[in-house]
């Protein structure tokens, strides 16, 4: 492919140089070569097949998800927009319609 280092925040190969720049189509990274390291800041969060997932994004549930405390049951298939992501253990806030608010897994849904 290229001589170019895999994107330090997605992994992704497919990285290309633009000036002193180094750039990453798919998750939009910039870094100056040399400075492959994360801060401490970012985090990344990947559905379960890898695709990376951003604020505002829509996803599909992939698995019928129980609602503790309750017997509601999150549908395989239901389609959840404009979610938020947080760094915690449930990565993803969002509303779900007839539901509400809900904390999910990012393994256990997909992006739409």
């Amino acid at each position: 492919m290229s001589d170019f280092p895999a994107c330090p925040s997605c992994g992704s190969v497919y990285t290309y140089r633009d000036g002193a720049l180094l750039l990453c189509p798919e998750c939009d990274h910039e870094w100056q070569a040399g400075e492959e390291t994360l801060p401490d800041d970012d985090f990344v969060v990947k559905d379960a097949h890898g695709n990376i997932l951003q604020d505002g994004d829509t996803i599909t549930v992939i698995k019928d998800l129980k609602v503790k405390s309750s017997s509601l049951i999150v549908k395989v298939g239901t389609k959840v927009k404009n979610i938020r992501l947080v760094d915690e253990d449930h990565n993803i806030d969002c509303k779900i319609d007839g539901i509400g608010a809900m904390k999910l897994k990012s393994e256990f849904v997909k992006k739409a």
